[in-house]
């Protein structure tokens, strides 16, 4: 495509949406380049609104949202007929692009981005509201879709209220300012709204003399999405963002790590210890290198929790032997925009695709040679794409385990949860409504801690996959704290785990023995598995680092009990398709890791099982090797 083709589309682009017909949705944005020498005839409509006799010679603005070219009123509406101020105003939307609103303002220009953000599950927090149902008895199903908005007044609705409400997209932002580690929602301003110094500063300056000195500089809205935009809800919850960064939250409070550098505070004055960081954060890689749009903000289809909705795989960068790609001029509209906002220039090159769903990482490329590289949306930095390593690509023992669980480093763990409503509380908040209320839900946690993570079965009609797993939910539920129902109602227990993609991505892998003998790995929870060998006979002991919950006489931070059965209708998961090994799978893992008691795991014999599986091993196996018995 040529440059002198983006720039009719640029022009054509605006005279439509000023015209009212507000182009969207065709070919027209396949040529995208702007260049402002001929912009006379958009310059003379945009002087047109009254706004400018006030707002004159503003700046900061992204080339795409200029006022020179497109007006104020398309974002903040308004009158813009009348000269009088107040008249002006009328109507007006001063912080555009909460969701509110954005049928008015954002979604004008952009329909088809505004309805898939409005079906994504940052909107409607569907598989929280699930999950929440589900274990507080209100639902029979982890899978049943709801919206935040619709929460009512029953306990579970009054826990989410009270305790999980503030991080949807549906949450307005009603205060100037930049996007920071407080924030949670704001719909389009969750990630698109940047403000530069020169904002910041005239922002100060213009609420410190009581509005009367009009900022000179405007904050810019435009697709360039740091990780901050990401923090105030992701640091919550699974804590991607914060595992992310290498920090693991802690209960210790700031007056306790007064000289310790190990620690670090956030804005929030939650207390993290430092950790080791994800690899891809340690090179300078934002969230959005690889959570591009098509994922951030949905494709349009509703999902019942997180892991369906997310496509990307870390095969699609790290391929076997050659990533999956399409030519430049096969882009989708969405994926064409991102490239010509960014001034990308790999037109010629070959663009690499998730696997799952096909779409764009425009943000890649693959030369002439085969070469495949990733362009960092930070600053730019080109990254050489390395395929999997050979030890990856020809184990065949492993092929249903996700990369996540062997290059985790760590993951969060909380233990002893409890949650009790507390109707005297005078100063209780509803973040769904944003006003404070008496009475609310309060959760008392143990312990955070970190580990390794534990391994779950993903059971689907495709097939059996190891992923990572949390103890998600090792909790009591006081119910008849809320609803004074002695007779029905009294303490819920449950004991989930949930899937979990760490993001705590290491170049090194897990050894063999974390997985095939580590009791917390193998769901046990934490303690002292020991392989016992007594008169030829080979026996496996498991003792707990915690005592026995006296809700199940389960160890406090298991999710299994020691190689027994356990009933196929006890959920034991956040997830129907989720579940933990069963006995035989416990056997079959405990049985290498019999094997690694003496054989180191780069030792031949067992890095020939990787090859042809154990099963073929057992035959031909030492007299002197002694497997448990029973197994």
């Amino acid at each position: 495509m040529k440059k002198k083709e983006y720039s009719i589309a640029f022009f054509i682009l605006i005279f439509f949406v000023f015209a009212a017909l507000f182009f969207a949705r065709n070919g027209a944005y396949f040529f995208s380049e702007p260049a402002y020498q001929s912009t006379t005839e958009f310059s003379q409509i945009a002087e047109k609104e009254s706004c400018f006799q006030c707002h004159q010679d503003t700046k900061g603005y992204s080339k795409y949202h200029n006022p020179e070219f497109i007006g104020c009123a398309g974002c903040h509406l308004g009158n813009i007929a009348s000269n009088d101020k107040n008249e002006a105003h009328k109507g007006m939307v001063l912080i555009p692009g909460n969701l509110s609103d954005a049928k008015e303002t954002c979604g004008k220009c952009h329909p088809s981005e505004l309805y898939k953000i409005e079906q994504s599950l940052m909107t409607t927090n569907s598989g929280i509201v699930a999950v929440d149902k589900f274990v507080f008895g209100e639902a029979d199903s982890l899978d049943y879709h709801y919206h935040i908005k619709d929460l009512g007044y029953s306990a579970s609705d009054k826990h989410l209220r009270d305790l999980c409400a503030n991080c949807h997209l549906g949450a307005e932002k009603m205060e100037y300012g930049q996007i920071t580690q407080l924030s949670r929602g704001g719909g389009c301003n969750a990630c698109h709204l940047n403000y530069s110094n020169e904002a910041k500063y005239d922002l100060e300056s213009y609420l410190a003399s009581n509005k009367k000195e009009l900022p000179q500089y405007h904050p810019s809205t435009d697709i360039f999405v740091n990780d901050t935009h990401c923090f105030g809800c992701h640091s919550r919850s699974s804590r991607i963002s914060t595992n992310y960064m290498g920090l693991q939250e802690t209960l210790l409070e700031e007056s306790d790590i007064i000289n310790k550098t190990d620690y670090k505070v956030l804005q929030d004055k939650r207390v993290y210890k430092i950790l080791e960081q994800d690899i891809h954060h340690t090179k300078g890689m934002l969230c959005i290198d690889c959570h591009s749009s098509h994922e951030v903000m949905g494709d349009g289809n509703t999902y019942a929790h997180a892991e369906q909705a997310v496509k990307l795989q870390c095969s699609d960068c790290h391929f076997k032997e050659k990533p999956n790609t399409i030519p430049y001029d096969s882009l989708d509209r969405e994926s064409l925009l991102v490239f010509l906002h960014r001034d990308y220039k790999h037109h010629d090159k070959q663009i690499i695709v998730a696997e799952k769903d096909g779409h764009p990482l425009v943000n890649t490329f693959v030369d002439s040679l085969g070469n495949a590289f990733l362009i960092g949306k930070k600053d730019d930095t080109l990254y050489s794409l390395k395929p999997q390593s050979e030890f990856c690509s020809r184990d065949n023992a492993h092929q249903d385990v996700s990369c996540a669980t062997c290059h985790s480093s760590w993951t969060p763990r909380c233990i002893g949860c409890h949650n009790e409503y507390d109707k005297e509380e005078p100063r209780g908040f509803d973040l769904l409504d944003k006003k404070y209320i008496r009475g609310q839900w309060k959760e008392y946690v143990a312990e955070f801690s970190s580990s390794l993570p534990a391994m779950g079965v993903r059971e689907t009609e495709e097939g059996k996959h190891i992923e990572p797993a949390i103890p998600g939910m090792i909790m009591t539920i006081d119910l008849n704290s809320y609803s004074h129902n002695d007779e029905n109602e009294s303490l819920l227990f449950h004991r989930l785990y949930a899937p979990n993609s760490p993001h705590t991505t290491t170049t090194a892998v897990r050894d063999c023995k974390s997985c095939h003998s580590n009791s917390a790995s193998l769901g046990y929870g934490n303690g002292i598995l020991e392989y016992k060998i007594k008169n030829k006979k080979g026996t496996w002991i498991f003792t707990p680092e915690y005592a026995l919950n006296e809700n199940d006489s389960l160890p406090e931070d298991a999710w299994i009990p020691f190689l027994k059965e356990v009933d196929k209708a006890t959920v034991r998961s956040t997830r129907h398709d989720f579940r933990p090994f069963s006995v035989n799978e416990q056997k079959r893992l405990l049985l290498v890791g019999a094997c690694l008691q003496c054989h180191k795991g780069n030792s031949e014999v067992m890095q020939k099982t990787l090859n042809i599986g154990i099963d073929s091993i057992l035959p031909i196996i030492n007299k002197a090797c002694i497997l448990p018995e029973n197994f």
